[in-house]
């Protein structure tokens, strides 16, 4: 039995966190701008990380952090994202250093992320100076995981953060986490920044298994832009306080840790593809009736990152032709002339299109469909049983606007 519960990375047993301003960026003197998350004690760990062959510093140093699965802190900023930037590792390794020296442990136990403007020098004193004042305010509260969840924001609007418990081998296992990501957002992730927290007792074999599993159905079925980051990074670490028999294998507990990480990653999946820069609609395409699962994901990867499907989503515009379309570049082999389309939200459903081919509708309920804030399109195809929901939005004006000026 899932239940949604408060305090984000906080929620498990043995997290504490905290989240301030520094000055990583000169110019907003008000935005938190550097966040740590740390655990009591060595925990299980394991990350996945952009695909972009072209990496950010912190990257390179937190796979080399995780080659023995442990960590025990993460420690974040926003504002730049130290790739492609003088001293980039160093600066890296030295957010390490500094947050080891505060915690008492070794800056190999410590992994690291950054977020922001590529390119340019981090400003590695403000952030040294300012990791004992971080570290005096950790705590184990709903509020710290707050101010967490808000000094890794860049463009997002909203905080991303869920929290969830079920039970494992008798015991409450309770999971949360905080993510960033509202641009530069593609399948296979992108500038997305995400940090999960268990209590679960969980090899790292296994939390490893459960995070790549996790990720492939949840930030790899998002897409804004059709831009993929250079620092994607999303991390799990576990406690083991929960009191559970450590899961080592894919038995019934394990299946049951991976349900509970799957919806906690779908829900923040699903923040950043609503979230996206100047987005007012959030399109959640879901296709039935392909050969595979396979096939239905490619197809609605397909859909979501149309740009031109997206336009129509923002103007309201029930063009059903721009998901034939997408569908048809996918890649992907089917009968069009088997192929259904509608649209649906909180104000109905309506079919537009049938064994490939339009049907004559209410233009009027198609755009009160399409005005709601959440809209989905639906894909029935007659090829097999694979199913498969992906998530994006629609692109407006004020996209152009906020990436015309991003650096400056």
């Amino acid at each position: 039995m899932l239940k949604t519960v408060s305090g984000g990375v906080c929620a498990a047993k043995g997290f504490r966190a905290a989240g301030i301003h520094v000055g990583v960026k000169t110019h907003n003197p008000e935005k938190k701008d550097l966040a740590m998350i740390v655990a009591d004690q060595d925990c299980a760990a394991a990350a996945v990380f952009t695909t972009n062959v072209v990496k950010a510093a912190p990257i390179h140093v937190s796979r080399a952090h995780l080659a023995d699965g442990r960590a025990r802190a993460v420690i974040v900023n926003s504002g730049n994202a130290n790739a492609c930037a003088p001293q980039g590792e160093e600066n890296a390794e030295r957010m390490c250093a500094a947050a080891a020296k505060a915690i008492g442990c070794r800056p190999e136990e410590v992994l690291v992320a950054s977020t922001g403007v590529i390119g340019q020098t981090l400003r590695i004193s403000v952030i040294e100076e300012g990791v004992p004042q971080l570290y005096d305010l950790l705590e184990h509260s709903e509020a710290a995981s707050d101010a967490a969840a808000h000094a890794i924001m860049t463009t997002d609007t909203v905080k991303k953060e869920v929290a969830v418990e079920t039970t494992v081998d008798g015991k409450t296992v309770t999971m949360g986490g905080i993510a960033k990501g509202s641009g530069m957002i593609h399948p296979n992730m992108g500038t997305m920044l995400c940090f999960i927290t268990t209590d679960c007792a969980i090899s790292p074999e296994m939390i490893r298994e459960a995070l790549l599993e996790t990720a492939k159905v949840s930030f790899n079925r998002i897409s804004v832009d059709g831009d993929t980051s250079t620092n994607d990074t999303c991390l799990v670490l576990a406690s083991g306080l929960a009191g559970n028999r450590e899961i080592t294998d894919k038995d019934g507990d394990y299946e049951t840790f991976v349900t509970a990480l799957k919806e906690l990653c779908t829900r923040l999946a699903r923040m950043m593809a609503k979230d996206g820069e100047g987005a007012r609609h959030l399109i959640t395409c879901t296709v039935s009736g392909a050969r595979d699962e396979a096939q239905a994901e490619t197809i609605a990867k397909s859909v979501i990152s149309s740009t031109l499907t997206k336009a129509a989503i923002f103007g309201c515009d029930a063009n059903w032709g721009r998901v034939l379309c997408a569908m048809g570049y996918s890649g992907e082999q089917f009968d069009p002339d088997q192929v259904d389309v509608s649209f649906a939200s909180s104000a109905g459903e309506i079919a537009v299109c049938g064994k490939g081919r339009g049907l004559p509708f209410d233009e009027d309920l198609a755009k009160k469909i399409l005005s709601q804030d959440e809209v989905e399109i639906n894909i029935q195809m007659a090829e097999g049983d694979g199913v498969c929901t992906c998530w994006g939005c629609d692109i407006t004006y004020d996209y152009i606007k906020i990436n015309g000026d991003y650096r400056t």
